[in-house]
Parts: structure tokens; C-alpha cells; sequence
């Protein structure tokens, strides 16, 4: 079935050839499901342009957090060396002074 269009004929079709109870439900089941999909499609159809541009922002939001968490690792290991590089100038300085101390 490629479109609704054939749906009419078909049902005509297996009507005329007058089915009997449990036929009757499950073609009356198959047509409500069928109607449903249809349904289900415009709503998706109608709310697509919505939902992509909700689907931008959030990928235009996860893309800022993760700069903002690598700018903020990246301090972090600034802060990080240059405290290992005073701690290193202290040392070093300690090491000189007890050097002249023993001279």
C-alpha cells in the first residue's frame, strides 16, 4: 500500500466478499491501526520542524558545556603546574640556602 488512496478500493473488495465474524474484527482492527499510522505520520510530519530545532539547541547546549568543562580542566592543570613549579623554586631555593649554610 503506497498510499491512502487504495485503502478505499481494498476495503470495498474484501467487504463484497462479505467476511465473516473473526475476519470482520481483525479487518476492522487492521484498518484502525492502519488510520492510526496515518495519524501518528502528520503529527510527526507537522511537529518535525520543532522538534529539530529543539534538537539543535540541545546539541548547541551539550557542545557549550563541554567547552566550558574543558576550559575549566585546563585551568585546573594550569593551577596545577605552576603550583608544582613554585613548589619546585622552594625546594630549589631551600637546597641553595642550606648548601651556604654548610659552606
Amino acid at each position: 500500500m503506497e498510499t491512502v488512496q487504495e485503502l478505499i478500493p481494498l476495503a470495498k473488495e474484501i467487504m463484497a466478499q462479505k467476511p465473516k465474524g473473526k475476519l470482520v474484527k481483525l479487518y476492522v482492527l487492521g484498518s484502525v491501526l492502519a488510520l492510526f499510522g496515518v495519524v501518528l505520520g502528520l503529527v510527526e510530519t507537522v511537529c518535525s520542524p520543532f522538534t529539530a530545532a529543539s534538537r539543535l539547541r540541545d546539541k548547541e547546549a551539550a557542545v557549550a558545556e563541554l567547552q566550558g568543562s574543558l576550559e575549566q580542566q585546563a585551568l585546573r592543570t594550569q593551577a596545577l603546574q605552576e603550583k608544582g613549579k613554585q613548589q619546585d623554586n622552594e625546594l630549589h631555593g631551600r637546597a641553595l640556602s642550606h648548601r651556604q649554610h654548610a659552606s
